[in-house]
């Protein structure tokens, strides 16, 4: 960052690769198990460093995931920082904030949470990497509220049968 007496400049780095949703929809939401782990180990450690700082991001999702290239080895960087927020150890915070089919439980039903809701958010999006679909979803905003708060994970559609036990434990 610098600025002059007219103008703040931020320089980032170049991300060519488009957000996580348009990598995964190029592959017709279809990746290897050992590709969705590299993922989700990469956005595991964003989210570990940013809570080691106090950051809660609370809107991940993949869109606000950016891939460092269109190649099937691309790396992962999270941005949109717009709803961050610094939560303190044993500081809770109440705002609902977040994109519903990724947004943790108690977020929904305002009660008090802590930056682990990003957590719940990695949960979502490992879900999609390894099935391709939402855990959650339906075409009533009501219903995916609904769903999130009351429904259990499904691992029921047929992709799970090959998934590891520890994957959907993870989950």
């Amino acid at each position: 960052m610098f600025e002059n007496q007219d103008y703040i400049y931020i320089v980032m780095e170049y991300l060519k690769g488009g957000d996580l949703f348009n990598y995964l929809e190029g592959r017709d939401f279809t990746i290897t198990q050992d590709r969705a782990r590299e993922l989700s180990h990469e956005i595991g450690t964003a989210i570990y460093y940013l809570h080691n700082f106090g950051i809660a991001h609370r809107d991940l999702k993949p869109e606000n995931i950016l891939m460092t290239t269109t190649e099937d080895d691309a790396h992962p960087k999270l941005v949109d920082f717009g709803l961050s927020k610094i939560i303190g150890p044993g500081e809770t915070c109440n705002d609902p904030f977040g994109t519903l089919s990724y947004v943790a439980p108690e977020v929904l039903l305002q009660k008090p949470y802590n930056k682990m809701v990003d957590l719940w958010s990695l949960g979502v999006i490992v879900y999609l990497l390894l099935s391709g679909t939402l855990p959650f979803d339906d075409d009533d905003d009501r219903e995916i509220a609904r769903q999130t708060i009351h429904d259990p994970v499904d691992f029921s559609y047929h992709v799970w049968n090959n998934v590891p036990e520890k994957a959907k434990s993870l989950i």
